[in-house]
């Protein structure tokens, strides 16, 4: 008799497990169909610009550069990356002559427009007034190699 019992008892737990389960599932399908919003679309944003300077140098020395191209990775240049390290002593800072290249380079552009070159030339002696007459060489340089 009591394992008769015992087989009672274990089939009407299971009976009662078996609602409840039934029970669980059915509402949580129902929350679910409730609970589902709606997301935005977000549209994939286009190529972002990288500001370091060496993929902005990349634009100046690229010859298949546009002139909106070549502007924006100057205006870049100035706003990110246009100070100039103090002088040491009387001697120029090293990275001075990556400027200078990139004078040079602007000068001799296909692309570059006169407003481009002296726009950048203005910034560039306004954020390192130290630089003026190192900066003026670097350009004269440029324009002389450019050959008209």
């Amino acid at each position: 008799m009591d394992i008769l019992l015992l087989i009672k008892s274990i089939v009407g737990l299971v009976a009662v497990l078996g609602v409840l389960l039934f029970f669980y599932l059915y509402s949580s399908k129902g929350k679910d169909k409730k609970e589902i919003k709606k997301k935005p679309i977000v549209s994939p944003t286009p190529s972002k610009v990288k500001y370091d300077f060496a993929s902005l140098l990349q634009v100046i020395k690229n010859k298949k550069s546009t002139t909106k191209e070549l502007g924006e990775a100057l205006d870049l240049l100035i706003k990110y990356h246009g100070t100039i390290p103090k002088k040491l002593g009387l001697r120029v800072h090293p990275d001075f002559e990556i400027y200078s290249e990139i004078l040079l380079r602007l000068c001799r552009h296909q692309n570059a427009k006169k407003d481009i070159v002296v726009k950048f030339d203005k910034e560039l002696e306004t954020l390192n007034p130290e630089y003026k007459r190192e900066i003026n060489d670097s350009l004269t340089k440029g324009l002389n190699s450019r050959g008209i």
